[in-house]
């Protein structure tokens, strides 16, 4: 918005920044961090008075608040509904529904949770989310969908080749991304593909027991765990298949990335995102949420067919042109001048 429209941009985080901001940024925004200290008894009142003492001395015209917990949802009380204020929400409700179950007391504190966040969330001027599968959870009527917009769109003579013997997921280890999953489909495919490597990037998280579990099944030695890179297109560049093996999305920006640089994606038709962006067997494939069998033999099935393969990575290329800025900045343009009026 800064560098295609000349908005004045500002980025408020709560917590100071330890080390050089891992993602490159426009230039023209301006940081700001709070510094409140979340392990204080007093951090609820910093909170407010830090967040209130910032808005009175910058006079912001909007404020889009991209904050998954509840304080994120009830800003507009604890600043006295004084600002235009849109939230954004990045990640499905499914977030609030961990594994193993649940108590019944457990279930109705997140029913009362979802409740209130609906509550909050109607107090806002609007409220976005990615995917219309988003809209569907929530009970609101300022809700509207503006989807992620591509980060890039490499030129054609950077996209992959879909040559290599190489399939790829990117994303932080966790119950969400559902590696456990993936890593049970990819030891179906090697029994048929052995030459074939499956690289995951993100960050490591040892309570995952993913090392351990690919030992189990024997697929260690195909199957490597990268910590995040800075340089991501490099890995879509060098990757003939993406796998997202997620339990639930927000939306799965790494879909939208991995297909503008012609790479066929499987995903499980998880809530939210997945259906958004694929067409099933047009620009990539899309499984029934958890059936593992299946997403291997899909792997399978574009390992064995590189001609099906490289068809659906040009249709997964074309198809990702509406997610350029030029088209999903000019939604957020014309958001910005009806709450300004």
């Amino acid at each position: 918005m800064t560098d295609i429209l000349g908005y004045e941009v500002h980025i408020v985080t709560l917590f100071k920044q330890e080390t050089d901001i891992f993602y490159q940024f426009s230039t023209n925004i301006i940081f700001h961090a709070l510094n409140v200290n979340v392990k204080s008894l007093i951090y609820p009142f910093s909170y407010i008075s830090k967040i209130n003492s910032f808005l009175k001395i910058n006079k912001p015209d909007i404020i889009s608040v991209c904050d998954d917990g509840l304080k994120g949802l009830l800003l507009p009380f604890l600043t006295g509904n004084r600002y235009k204020m849109i939230y954004e929400r990045h990640v499905s409700t499914q977030v609030e529904f961990q594994p193993n179950g649940s108590s019944i007391f457990q279930s109705l504190l997140k029913g009362l949770k979802l409740k209130l966040m609906n509550f909050g969330g109607s107090k806002f001027d609007k409220f976005i989310v990615l995917t219309e599968g988003n809209k569907n959870e929530w009970h609101l009527d300022n809700i509207e969908v503006i989807p992620n917009p591509l980060s890039f769109y490499p030129d054609k003579s950077n996209v992959s080749k879909l040559n290599n013997k190489t399939v790829i997921a990117v994303g932080k280890q966790s119950f969400q991304k559902g590696y456990d999953r993936l890593l049970k489909a990819w030891s179906i495919v090697i029994n048929e593909h052995n030459d074939w490597k499956l690289e995951i990037y993100g960050t490591k998280d040892e309570s995952q027991g993913l090392d351990a579990l690919a030992r189990d099944l024997n697929i260690d030695k195909n199957i490597t765990f990268h910590e995040p890179i800075k340089d991501i297109g490099s890995v879509y560049q060098n990757a003939s298949i993406y796998a997202m093996s997620s339990r639930y999305e927000g939306f799965g920006m790494v879909l939208t990335e991995a297909m503008s640089y012609g790479i066929p994606c499987i995903a499980y038709d998880c809530p939210y995102g997945p259906a958004d962006i694929i067409i099933n067997d047009k620009n990539g494939i899309l499984i029934e949420n958890g059936d593992i069998m299946k997403f291997a033999n899909s792997i399978s099935f574009l390992i064995k067919n590189e001609s099906v393969r490289k068809l659906m990575g040009e249709q997964a290329r074309s198809s990702v042109e509406n997610y350029l800025p030029k088209y999903v900045c000019g939604k957020w343009h014309q958001l910005f001048l009806e709450l300004s009026r």
